[in-house]
């Protein structure tokens, strides 16, 4: 029996390309057993909550990107949140941005942490360590 069947997925929302590997090879190659979930811009993540409505298992941790097109991570953000059953869902901020407003935004909507991206692939490494740690190993979730 695979240990990733059990153990809730993390949805990771980004719409660059680039990033979207980068984030995708540092958690294959840290062997994250999590599956992870990929949702390209903000309307692919809300189009989540259907399906954690009709019984889908909820992700262990949303790492949101921001900046993208359609519907930004902010709104995500504020969607996630006033949702009754989705607001615990613990949300991560993983953006380029370092706009003093988007993080006081981000932190006004209820997020639980805000990171800026790291340039190079070892720090990134690093960051990816640290969610799996603390996101899907030591936090307890909400029941």
């Amino acid at each position: 029996m695979s240990t990733s069947v059990s153990l809730p997925p993390i949805l990771l929302v980004e719409d660059n390309p680039m990033d979207l590997d980068l984030t995708l090879r540092a958690f294959n190659k840290k062997k994250f057993v999590n599956t992870i979930h990929v949702a390209r811009d903000g309307e692919e993540a809300l189009a989540f909550m259907p399906r954690w409505e009709a019984g889908e298992a909820l992700p262990a941790v949303i790492l949101l990107d921001i900046n993208m097109p359609k519907i930004n991570g902010l709104e995500v953000l504020r969607q996630l949140k006033a949702h009754e059953r989705f607001r615990r869902i613990p949300v991560v901020v993983l953006t380029s941005s370092r706009e003093d407003r988007d993080l006081n935004t981000a932190y006004d909507l209820g997020v639980n942490s805000y990171i800026e991206k790291p340039v190079s692939f070892n720090k990134f490494m690093e960051v990816a360590e640290h969610i799996e740690l603390y996101w899907c190993v030591l936090n307890e979730r909400p029941i």
